[in-house]
Formats: C-alpha cells, sequence, structure tokens
C-alpha cells in the first residue's frame, strides 16, 4: 500500500450558542474545522481534523510511502520541519496526517483504533466543557442540564475576568449536575486559558476555594512557565492542568521536570502519535493525562490503549457539519463503536455544498487581550464577557 495524495476542505462546528473564553467570544457560534484526507493506492482514505498549513512540505515526507509505517512517518513529518521549527499550525499539519495515517491502518486492518492500539474498553470516561464565557445565567444552565442527561457528572468552565462571576456559574453548574445526579457531589474545573499573571491566579482560585471544590485550574499562567505553574500549585489546593497549546516533548520535559502540572493535557489537533508519546511521558513521571479538543476522536480511540488516562473534554454533543462518527455518549463516557479506523464519515457533497473558508478576524479567543496578566482589576478592565463579544 502507498500513500497517493491529499486533499483538504474545511467545515463548520454550529454551536448553536456563543462560544469563548477569557481572550474574546464568538457570538455566532460557528467555528472553522478544517480536515486533511490522505488517499492511498488500495483505495483506503484516513481523515485527519487539523491545519493545512505548509501541507505540501508535510506531504513531501510521507508521499509514496506505506501508511502502515505510521510512527516512522511521524519522526519524518518532524524531521521535514525541524528548521522552520515543527510547532504551532505546522505541528497541527503533522498531527492531522498522523491522525489520517492512524485511520488508515485500522481501516487496513479491519479494526476500529481502539482495538488496533491495543484498548480493552471501549468507554471512555467524559466531561463536559461548554467553551461558555459568553453565555447567560440561564442558557448556561441549559447548556449543562443538556451535557447531564447524557449522563456527565463533571464540568470545565471559563472564567478568570471576574472572581464573583465565576464562583456563581461554578455553583449554577454544580448544582444543574448534583440534581441530575441525585445529590452525589459533582466535579468541577475551571479554564483561565492564561489570561492571569502567578499571585492573580493564587488569589483568584483561593477566593473560589472558599465556596467550591475545584479539582483542576487549568492554564492559570503562560504555557510554558514552568516556575509559575509550580507556584500555583503550591498556592491552591486544585491540581494545575496545561499542556494543549505544546507542540513537541521538549516543551513538555521542562514542565515535568519543574512539578509544574498535576494533570497533563494534549490537544486533539497535534494528532495520535504525539498523545501516545506525551502518555508515555507523564506515566514516567505519575501523572494523569487527558485530552483537550472540539472533535478529539483521534485521541479518544488513544485514550483506551494507556494506563494514566483520567478523563477526555467533551465540547459539542454534535459532530461538525458534513461529518457522521461511529460513537455515543452515554452514563459520562464517549462510547466507541465497531467501524473500522476512527470511524468517521465524511459527506463531501455537504461539505463543498456549504463552501465554506476560513475568515479573519480581530477578536475572538485565538487572540490575546494586549491587558492579560497585567489587569490590576480584572473585572474593571474593558475586556469584559459583554464587549468581548462581536458579531463574527
Amino acid at each position: 500500500m502507498r500513500i497517493t495524495g491529499y486533499r483538504t476542505m474545511f467545515t463548520v462546528q454550529d454551536w448553536g450558542r456563543a462560544v469563548g473564553d477569557a481572550n474574546g467570544v464568538f457570538a455566532k457560534g460557528r467555528t472553522t474545522v478544517p480536515i486533511v484526507v490522505i488517499d492511498t493506492d488500495e483505495g483506503h482514505s484516513g481523515v485527519g481534523l487539523g491545519p493545512h498549513t505548509d501541507i505540501e512540505t508535510v506531504f513531501a515526507a510521507v508521499d509514496g510511502e506505506d501508511p502502515r509505517a505510521v510512527t516512522a512517518l511521524y519522526d519524518r513529518m518532524l524531521r521535514r520541519t525541524f528548521k522552520a521549527g515543527h510547532a504551532g499550525t505546522i505541528f497541527g499539519t503533522i498531527g492531522a496526517v498522523d491522525t489520517a495515517l492512524w485511520d488508515i491502518k485500522a481501516k487496513a486492518a479491519g479494526q476500529p483504533l481502539w482495538r488496533l492500539l491495543g484498548g480493552r474498553d471501549r468507554r471512555v470516561p467524559a466531561y463536559a466543557s461548554g467553551l461558555d464565557f459568553g453565555l447567560t445565567d440561564d442558557d448556561l444552565v441549559t447548556a449543562y442540564q443538556s451535557y447531564a442527561e447524557r449522563g456527565l457528572r463533571a464540568a470545565k468552565l471559563k472564567g478568570g475576568l471576574d472572581v464573583d462571576r465565576d464562583r456563581d456559574r461554578l455553583i449554577l453548574v454544580r448544582d444543574v449536575l448534583a440534581a441530575a445526579g441525585n445529590g452525589a457531589r459533582p466535579g468541577l474545573m475551571l479554564d483561565a486559558n492564561e489570561s492571569w499573571n502567578r499571585k492573580q491566579a493564587v488569589r483568584h482560585v483561593a477566593e473560589l476555594e472558599r465556596h467550591v471544590d475545584l479539582i483542576w485550574v487549568e492554564e492559570p499562567v503562560r504555557r510554558w512557565d514552568a516556575e509559575g505553574l509550580a507556584a500555583v500549585g503550591r498556592g491552591v489546593r486544585a491540581a494545575v492542568a496545561s499542556g494543549e497549546n505544546l507542540t513537541g516533548l521538549e516543551q513538555f520535559r521542562p514542565l515535568l521536570a519543574a512539578s509544574a502540572l498535576d494533570i497533563v493535557q494534549t490537544a486533539a489537533v497535534w494528532g495520535v502519535t504525539h498523545f501516545l508519546r506525551v502518555a508515555t511521558l507523564a506515566h514516567a513521571y505519575d501523572l494523569p493525562v487527558s485530552p483537550i479538543g472540539t472533535t478529539p476522536i483521534g485521541l479518544v480511540h488513544a485514550a483506551t490503549s494507556i494506563p494514566n488516562h483520567i478523563g477526555s473534554e467533551l465540547q459539542d454533543l454534535r459532530p461538525p457539519t458534513g461529518l457522521s462518527i461511529d460513537l455515543s455518549i452515554e452514563d459520562g463516557a464517549f462510547v466507541l463503536g465497531d467501524s473500522p479506523g476512527l470511524g468517521v464519515r465524511l459527506d463531501e457533497d455537504v461539505i463543498a455544498a456549504l463552501a465554506h473558508r476560513p475568515e479573519a478576524t480581530d477578536r475572538g479567543p485565538h487572540i490575546r487581550p494586549e491587558r492579560a496578566g497585567h489587569r490590576l482589576v480584572p473585572n474593571g478592565s474593558q475586556e469584559t464577557p459583554t464587549t468581548m463579544i462581536k458579531t463574527l
């Protein structure tokens, strides 16, 4: 079997509500989903969800190769891009191709990827994550009731600008999940998306911990600040989680050496091989791992095969437009199906008819605010939840 070509396309995730974090909000709730498809001479095609940046360079490393040599091809892609730096969106392109190759390998074997990777249990514990920063209290309750109906009893909220608002929202969601669970204590997490400096993080989380029990606080300071993350960890009861925006083992190593992380995360967009390697590194430090992503299907499969998975992020309950995925959400878990590969099917006619192309925007959760980490009074800045919402 040989790799013969690739195709790229874009679809959308239609959330049906505003989505965003402390850095910005998309009011219309439509986000771009890039897709890479890798084709072979034996008719097997693989799907990867991730960027297309510099795809010609990345694809040159795998063109004409046997896709079943996926881990060796992953390293070929890293070597092909090492001068420019295999990070950021280029690392995402590598991850998308890598995931597509795993999809092909499992399809060729006639097995679901979770089984090919050595998984035993098709159920993968999940927690709810609504990208909910721009929601009113009523909409917040409605959103998390829909998660609770699927059996989820742990939730991660977006916050970081207003400690009173964060407290009230956490309590609202706690009560929703507790009611659904007949009073059982739910799990709560807060994601600040790198919006604080070290002392702000400790003060903010310590105040929240007077009222709610937090499992973890996510990205309280900059992702690479090993000393800062460790300082936050020493100053609060909650665990410190980070890693979704780190690319390559070389970026994780100093954080783990500094005991800066309690929960090691990796984004679905970076690919299956990266996740497996990060999970092994974290396991050497006796740390749990947690996959992050809007459609984390590749990492959900991979999570079945590692010993230190703690829970996977579940964002939207519906797949992107033009995609169907062989999994269900039951009793608080992803339940993977038996379709060969990832179990992802594309309706390319629907995607083509959508004719979606990403638009450049000047506001949103992908742009760091000018005063992030430098606000004397966080909720007194001009970047409040209301003014951050822009119709896109």
